[in-house]
């Protein structure tokens, strides 16, 4: 055996050398790479054959050069090119020489600084850590690393506790050897932690953090666990993550480790199954999904009848009853052909769908209100051989309830009773709310009695909706007592939450002093929260009673920032659903101006008023005066990278229809083609005439002639505008040239009456009385034609209903509005809108303040 190397070594020795001076040798991590990106698994025997073709390969690429050059005579600058080549070479050879003799005496140096592209198994590790004394008190500055420490302690002491701990960054004080030792032997201590406890502490450190598979801080933490990750500990970790709430983490760590190299082929489908899990209870269904395709491609992790009831569970939660349907197909079908790891003969996992999976489809037809899905799945289940349980009758009754088939809600309620199924908490549940929508209330009580007298212990839902119930039909002293009951019962929600649905449920009911009645008795018993508070100030809204729901809201804005503390309200952050129900009350009480106030106060706390549900109250607000508002809510969709609302283009339109502004129609309706929003031509002709008294049709007409000579792209909704302009146009031109016709007709035949007048006056009053019949003509004549101006404009405005008020407020708003619809000048964006408010609002407390200064220096 040790005749073979030295028979190569001598077979090589007589190698070429290259123009370094040495021999010539094969890069074996170049060929390592190589081969692994081809799949290739390394051994010593495949490299040291590909290293002997190698220099094979060298040595003929060598013997060809040689003859090469031996043939073809050199010139003279060739050779002096050679000549200059091989001095450098000599000189580079023996630059090289002397720098690593320097590198060889700064060993510990280069070893310190690192270079990223080599492994930490050529350090030394013992030695540094021996050296490291020696090596501070002569090179490094103790006051620069302690500042650097704070650094590091204050930047990255939430986001990097977990990945610098103190043995990386070291305390140089005067106590410094004592917190190295402290670190060293908390190090120690992590390495006698148990499984267990590494399970534990690898689970806290991944949720308190938002980390990636791809970030480099996933992949440390993993590795320097210090954990096998075998099935046992993968079913921990995952568990622990699950209970923790985090199924990001619990996806990166799956695939992760399964994507090591180690690990590849240690594929488990226990671990995707507790995965499928994890993801069902935090309703993930798109990623349940994924991972269930992936267990049916590989054979290794085939789901098995616990991964069926999984995803099962996971997607009838989610309400997605074709999925469902096609899960059941799966179970039925062999595996495809093309199945990954593949290594078992006479394989069948075809399954039959059990109870589980039928009553998830159930639970599927839940939000869908497919009640006729009830029948298939009973029909399935007899032809299968499986008895439905109470659970599926209970579930059947739930899908009945929201398709309103109230007859099917009692007959599977009896049938129940007649298979002699006791039923459930939450069957009772479904069969009190659909007493509620009955209106049949004393049987709703008469069933949750006929609970209580069979022993069945019911949930905080069933006396939650007959307190609802209760108070829906203006009994709200009957709901109390149900509240009493529902404080012994475990798993209940807070009482606040159980007081809101009574308020908005009197609501419902149209009982608003009931509701006043519920909060001021909630008040007695706990803490209304800032739920209660948008309830009560929607009661306020929809009952006219504009002055309290102002005080409600003063009141927790106050609370909130510290002004005024309130013995009703304690301190509340007002939301987004707050500032809207103060929107609401206070359009339908027509308070424009605390309107006004209370929007700008809303962008002011950084909320967004929803304007898929509340729109119309921008529009509203703009109707009444307020349209700088609209273009606020148009610029702030725009600027987040959101397509407004087609209410806001609308409106937008139909006030550069007001101004006559048309340059900026341009843009609107580009932008209205853009975002593809469809309005047919009815739709647009509803829109104009029903906002015609806002604008006259010498405006409609304008805006026709603007549109004409105006480049736009023609797609929908433009010429469907363009049509209806033309009609409503065409419409109203044939009664105004009649109306100018008549008026024309009327001002003739005075005209000649009065020339025969005069005719008559002059011959009966000749000479001395010609200036004064003169002055009385014109006046006569200024009379008539005004009230025959008069006349037309009557009719004419009786025609078209333009009042004289809405002109006299146009030509206001357009010299206010000037500057701002001025197509040259910059229209403010939303940004600068919001900033202009905060001035205006530091300003009026700095004022405030001043006041109150002025005041007590007054009083004093």
């Amino acid at each position: 055996m040790d005749a073979f190397p030295a028979a190569l070594s001598g077979c090589f020795a007589s190698l070429p050398t290259r123009s370094d001076g040495k021999a010539f040798e094969p890069n074996l991590e170049v060929i390592k790479q190589r081969l692994l990106r081809k799949g290739v698994v390394t051994t010593p025997k495949i490299l040291h054959t590909l290293r002997k073709k190698e220099i094979q390969k060298y040595l003929r690429r060598s013997k060809k050069l040689n003859k090469q050059e031996e043939n073809l005579p050199l010139t003279e600058p060739q050779m002096r090119a050679l000549e200059e080549d091989k001095l450098f070479r000599n000189a580079t050879a023996e630059y090289r020489a002397v720098m690593a003799e320097v590198d060889s005496k700064r060993e510990i140096t280069r070893e310190l600084v690192g270079r990223p592209w080599k492994r930490l198994s050529g350090v030394d590790m013992v030695k540094l850590g021996s050296e490291a004394d020696a090596l501070l008190e002569k090179k490094l500055n103790v006051e620069c690393l302690e500042e650097l420490r704070k650094v590091l302690v204050e930047r990255n002491g939430e986001i990097l506790k977990w990945f610098i701990d103190d043995a990386d960054v070291e305390s140089f004080e005067v106590g410094g050897e004592e917190s190295r030792a402290k670190a060293m032997n908390r190090r120690h201590s992590m390495e006698r932690m148990s499984d267990d406890e590494r399970i534990q502490l690898l689970a806290r450190r991944l949720s308190s953090t938002n980390l990636s598979m791809q970030d480099w801080k996933f992949s440390r933490l993993m590795k320097h666990s210090g954990l096998l990750f075998s099935e046992m500990c993968m079913l921990e970790i995952i568990e622990e993550l699950g209970a923790l709430r985090n199924w990001k983490q619990a996806l990166s760590i799956v695939k992760w480790v399964y994507n090591q190299q180690e690990y590849k082929n240690c594929r488990s489908r226990f671990v995707y199954t507790k995965l499928l899990s994890v993801l069902g209870k935090e309703r993930r269904h798109r990623e349940a999904l994924k991972i269930f395709s992936e267990m049916r491609e590989d054979g290794q992790i085939y789901p098995d009848m616990a991964a069926y009831h999984s995803i099962a569970v996971t997607l009838g939660q989610a309400g997605l009853v074709e999925e469902l349907i096609h899960i059941i197909e799966c179970m039925r079908q062999k595996p495809s052909k093309k199945l990954r790891n593949m290594n078992r003969r006479n394989w069948d996992p075809c399954l039959d769908p059990d109870i589980i999976i039928y009553n998830a489809v159930l639970n599927a037809c839940v939000p869908s209100r497919q009640w006729k899905g009830v029948s298939w799945v009973l029909q399935q289940m007899r032809l299968s051989g499986l008895r439905p349980t109470e659970t599926t009758y209970g579930l059947a009754m739930e899908v009945m309830l929201k398709a309103r088939k109230y007859d099917h809600v009692h007959k599977f309620f009896d049938k129940m009773q007649q298979g002699r199924l006791a039923p459930k908490a939450i069957s009772y549940k479904v069969l009190v709310r659909t007493f509620w929508e009955q209106g049949k209330v004393d049987e709703a009580v008469a069933a949750v009695r006929d609970m209580e007298r069979r022993g069945v212990i019911g949930t905080p839902g069933v006396y939650y909706e007959l307190a609802c119930c209760l108070c829906n039909n203006g009994r709200w002293l009957d709901a109390t007592m149900e509240v009493e009951k529902l404080k012994t019962l475990p798993h209940t929600k807070p009482l606040e939450v159980t007081f809101t649905g009574m308020i908005l449920a009197s609501l419902d009911g149209g009982y608003a002093n009931e509701c006043i009645s519920i909060y001021e008795y909630m008040k007695d018993h706990c803490t209304p929260n800032i739920g209660t508070i948008n309830a009560m100030l929607k009661v306020y809204g929809c009952s006219d009673m504009f002055a309290k729901a102002k005080q409600l809201f003063e009141a927790i804005k106050d609370a909130y920032l510290g002004v005024e503390a309130s013995a009703e309200v304690r301190a509340l952050k007002p939301d987004a659903y707050t500032f809207t129900s103060m929107l609401v009350a206070s359009a339908s009480a027509c308070q424009w101006e605390f309107f006004e106030h209370v929007y700008k106060e809303m962008a002011l706390y950084g909320c967004m008023l929803d304007m898929s549900k509340h729109s119309w109250l921008l529009v509203e607000a703009s109707k009444a005066g307020k349209w700088h508002l609209v273009e606020h809510a148009f610029n702030t969709c725009l600027e987040s990278g959101e397509i407004p609302h087609l209410s806001l283009f609308t409106e937008m339109l139909c006030q550069t229809i007001i101004q006559q502004n048309f340059e900026r129609v341009n843009p609107l309706l580009n932008g209205m083609a853009h975002a593809s929003l469809q309005i047919s031509e009815s739709k647009w002709l509803s829109l104009l005439q029903k906002n015609e008294d806002r604008f006259g049709l010498d405006a409609l007409q304008g805006l026709l002639t603007h549109l004409h000579s105006s480049s736009f792209v023609m797609e929908p909704p433009i010429p469907d505008l363009l049509r209806s302009l033309e009609s409503l146009c065409e419409r109203a031109r044939p009664t105004r040239t009649s109306i100018l016709a008549s008026s024309q007709d009327i001002s003739t035949d005075y005209s000649t009456f009065h020339e025969k007048e005069e005719v008559v006056k002059n011959l009966a009053f000749p000479g001395k009385h010609c200036d004064v019949h003169v002055h009385l003509q014109e006046t006569s004549e200024s009379v008539a034609y005004s009230l025959i101006v008069g006349n037309e404009k009557r009719e004419w405005d009786s025609l078209l209903g333009i009042r004289s008020e809405t002109l006299v407020t146009e030509s206001v708003l357009d010299q206010l509005t000037d500057d701002i619809c001025n197509p040259s000048s910059r229209v403010p964006l939303a940004a600068d809108i919001l900033q202009s408010w905060k001035d205006a609002r530091r300003q009026n407390a700095f004022n405030d303040t001043d006041e109150s200064e002025f005041k007590r220096d007054t009083f004093h």
